[in-house]
């Protein structure tokens, strides 16, 4: 019922460009952070960035900052992560989620109770 659905990946050559969406549905989110993580191979899943559904500041990894951008449209009751410049260490299994306010830090995975499916992101030399 409750559902994240994120779109939008595929494969890239270095210096590409790609925007992931997370389609969100089955409740309000009003109330929630919204994140991205991405999983490299074999590493563990890693903060990206977030940002609240009502909107405020947005937080990036150091890796990303200058080369992602988060947004939302709340007509659309999506969110979306532009990446550009992308390298071939941002290759990942990218996953929306959301965590509510009260969860902790936005950092952690564990502090998310929601997540999307992930769409793989590609970037080859």
């Amino acid at each position: 019922q409750v559902q994240l659905v994120e779109s939008g990946g595929g494969l890239v050559q270095a210096g590409g460009s790609l925007r992931l969406s997370c389609a969100a549905s089955g409740r309000s989110f009003s109330l929630y952070v919204m994140g991205w993580f991405r999983q490299p191979p074999g590493k563990e899943r890693e903060f990206v960035t977030a940002i609240r559904w009502s909107g405020g500041s947005t937080y990036y990894a150091d890796s990303v900052k200058g080369r992602f951008t988060m947004s939302r449209d709340n007509a659309k009751n999506t969110v979306y992560l532009q990446m550009n410049s992308l390298k071939p260490e941002d290759t990942a299994v990218y996953y929306c989620a959301a965590a509510p306010y009260s969860a902790g830090s936005i950092y952690y995975p564990k502090n998310y109770n929601y997540w999307g499916q992930g769409t793989q992101v590609t970037v080859s030399s």
